[in-house]
């Protein structure tokens, strides 16, 4: 029995080779696709191993999971082929991530601290605002933002495990300016005005529902999103079905238990801003989520209960 396997590399997109790319590449019996890729790189000149990608043959699909072991991929074994690409310059998952959720916080903080400043700046939306103080329901509204935000970079600084350990820098850009201008930018710029409508002195009962569906989703997101890293064990990027709170009513109970969230701040701020940020992300979250469903059905077949709704119950 061999110890090594052969395979054939043959750039995915012609028109843009990579130059150097080696006609064939040895590895071993327990070499993962990160371990080829590394391979790939050193053979062909390439000195960040995360630009390469590798492709089924087959389907020409990017091979996703960095720690498959290459002997597993059925397509690639029988072929003894498999596809290369230079995906141009990456940034890690978790940097990126920490990076977008970075600006809601600085931008919240920044506003509510120069308040009365933007009183000269803006004196018409904030007009007396030098003169008259954040009200508690603004105060609310601060927290909620700076606890989702903070619990957000949390998680992905310790608890979130990434299939695949980068994503085109360029990326980095487009996620941060959506956080960045909507969430951060509008929103606080809104909600902290005098003129906002949740410039309101007191608690009515749509506000302390708006800060219980908050705080229950909230804490549901993150039971969730607990679970979902313990179904991969510790160096691994294996998959599990999911069996906790929500997954038996939709494919990503996280999605929804973060959309329960943002209507809580919604019924608190009652501002379209923040209306405008939620809309904006479910717009993301809902064909993920049903991407998510499909590679399920796929991966574990008849073991795997399909779901109807893959976001939120009788909509989505």
């Amino acid at each position: 029995m061999t110890s090594k396997i052969s395979l054939k590399l043959s750039n995915r997109t012609p028109k843009k080779p990579l130059r150097e790319l080696p006609p064939t590449i040895e590895l071993s019996l327990d070499a993962e696709v990160e371990d080829a890729k590394k391979a790939v790189a050193r053979q062909a000149g390439v000195k960040d191993f995360n630009r390469i990608g590798l492709f089924h043959p087959s389907t020409r699909k990017r091979i996703g999971d960095r720690r498959a072991l290459i002997r597993n991929l059925e397509d690639v074994t029988s072929s003894g082929e498999i596809l290369v690409q230079d995906l141009g310059p990456q940034m890690g998952w978790r940097t990126v991530y920490l990076v977008e959720y970075l600006g809601p916080l600085l931008f919240h903080a920044l506003f509510y601290s120069i308040r009365p400043q933007l009183a000269k700046v803006d004196p018409y939306f904030y007009k007396d605002a030098d003169k008259q103080p954040v009200t508690v329901v603004q105060q609310a509204c601060f927290y909620m933002f700076m606890a989702h935000f903070v619990k957000r970079e949390l998680e992905t600084a310790f608890l979130h495990n990434f299939s695949a350990s980068t994503m085109p820098a360029w990326n980095i850009v487009r996620n941060s300016f959506f956080y960045w201008a909507s969430a951060g930018l509008l929103c606080g710029y809104m909600i902290y005005s005098p003129r906002s409508f949740a410039a309101r002195d007191s608690f009515g009962l749509l506000d302390y529902a708006g800060l219980a569906l908050f705080l229950g989703g909230e804490l549901c997101n993150f039971i969730v999103h607990v679970h979902l890293a313990g179904l991969r064990r510790p160096g691994t990027t294996e998959k599990g079905i999911p069996s906790c709170i929500g997954s038996s009513l939709v494919t990503s109970p996280n999605y929804m238990f973060e959309i329960i969230a943002w209507i809580g701040v919604i019924l608190v701020a009652r501002e379209w801003s923040v209306v405008l940020f939620i809309s904006i992300g479910i717009s993301y979250m809902l064909p993920w989520s049903r991407d998510k469903e499909k590679a399920l059905r796929a991966y574990f077949g008849d073991k795997y209960k399909k779901k109807r709704y893959t976001m939120f119950p009788g909509l989505a």
